[in-house]
């Protein structure tokens, strides 16, 4: 107490302290105040989980989306092509292998590159079975080869045409290779200079359909010939000759002398009969094959 009799105030820390202690000897109680509510972000070891759900999410709907939509293409092509079928009731066009004539062969012989020469003519006749539908076919590809070892005897090309539905086209070829050389002992073991080896045919073009306005795209197709036998020609004969005889008749006197020329029919002088190589006639029904190619292999 101040020396006037008034009482000294209280240090601040001091009025605290008894404010304290008269609150909890029953003065009135303090006002509670509820703290504000702050809103918390994921826990560190858990950022971005739900962003992967959601992606997982979107990546199996779009696979199951792309799988819808193949499956209905798929339908709708079944039904396209079933359709088409009862419509126009398609075949495969029908080639078949008449005849095959060796006209010349000849291989060298030597022992470690043998060349071979040689020509022969094919005839196919080619069918179109199907009453409404028409083939394009591209220039073909003419390949001939030994069956047992696959020697090749040469190549030709003939022209595409258009097959009409119901036609029979009748193709011609001359398959020939000039010093082509070849393995020695395949060559050795399947070219016969006498007697007949067996040899396959092979044609190869691309070849669409055309049904009234419409035309497909054109595939790769194969047209295999085996099982055909041919012989080697017969060697020419011997040159012969004919004394071409000359006939002097005696004439009157004073009047020269007539000298008669024979027939030609009858005097031939270094003629040589040559016999043309015959043909083989053959019956073979070849196989027609799809060539699917897809980026650098063919099927």
């Amino acid at each position: 107490m101040s020396s006037n009799g008034k009482p000294n105030p209280q240090p601040p820390a001091a009025a605290a302290a008894t404010n304290g202690a008269g609150a909890g000897a029953g003065g009135p109680p303090k006002m509670y105040q509820r703290p504000i509510y702050r809103p918390q972000g994921p826990p560190k070891g858990r950022r971005g989980g739900g962003g992967r759900s959601s992606c997982r999410f979107s990546c199996c709907c779009s696979f199951f989306w792309a799988v819808l939509v193949i499956l209905l293409l798929a339908l709708v092509a079944a039904v396209a092509g079933g359709a088409f079928y009862l419509l126009y009731r398609p075949h495969r066009p029908a080639f078949t292998l008449s005849v095959a004539r060796v006209n010349k062969l000849s291989l060298s012989s030597s022992a470690t590159a043998p060349a071979l020469t040689d020509s022969i003519d094919f005839t196919l006749t080619a069918k179109n079975p199907n009453k409404k539908l028409v083939y394009l076919y591209d220039d073909f590809t003419v390949t001939a080869a030994t069956a047992a070892n696959a020697v090749p005897l040469g190549e030709a090309t003939v022209s595409g045409f258009s097959h009409e539905a119901n036609n029979i086209t009748v193709i011609k070829a001359t398959v020939s290779a000039s010093a082509l050389g070849v393995d020695p002992t395949a060559a050795s073991s399947d070219i016969k200079k006498s007697g007949s080896f067996a040899i396959t045919l092979d044609l190869e073009t691309k070849a669409g359909v055309k049904v009234g306005g419409l035309r497909t795209k054109k595939i790769g197709i194969q047209v295999h010939c085996d099982g055909i036998k041919v012989a080697a020609p017969a060697p020419a004969p011997t040159k012969t000759k004919k004394g071409v005889k000359l006939t002097v008749a005696k004439a009157p006197a004073k009047a020269p002398a007539v000298v008669e020329a024979p027939s030609p029919s009858t005097a031939v002088d270094d003629a040589t009969t040559t016999t043309p190589p015959a043909a083989t006639t053959v019956a073979r029904v070849c196989q027609v094959r799809i060539r699917v190619k897809i980026w650098k292999w063919t099927f």
